[in-house]
């Protein structure tokens, strides 16, 4: 899989919501309503992340949750990074 360009990383940018390119990843952080609701929207995730076998580095921070998208392998953002955002935010409802 290519690593894509800044250029291809921000023509995608603006169909993802919140998304933004960061040192090196793609990076979204959402602010849930309650601890419990984020921890439903990151099991939701891991499930569909398991299932298509492209796991997003995850972090927690009460109430707020932040998924960078980066594929490792590659060394850099690819398509299925931008694909795996998309899923998130069909997953998280936004």
């Amino acid at each position: 899989m290519a690593v894509l360009t800044d250029d291809q990383v921000d023509a995608a940018l603006p169909d993802l919501n919140g998304w933004e390119r960061a040192d090196g990843v793609l990076r979204r952080k959402i602010k849930f309503p309650t601890f419990l609701a984020g921890i439903d929207a990151v099991r939701r995730v891991a499930d569909h992340a398991e299932a298509k076998d492209h796991h997003p580095d995850i972090d927690i921070r009460w109430r707020t949750v932040t998924f960078m998208l980066v594929t490792h392998s590659a060394g850099g953002i690819t398509q299925n990074d931008i694909g795996m955002a998309h899923d998130i935010d069909e997953i998280v409802g936004d």
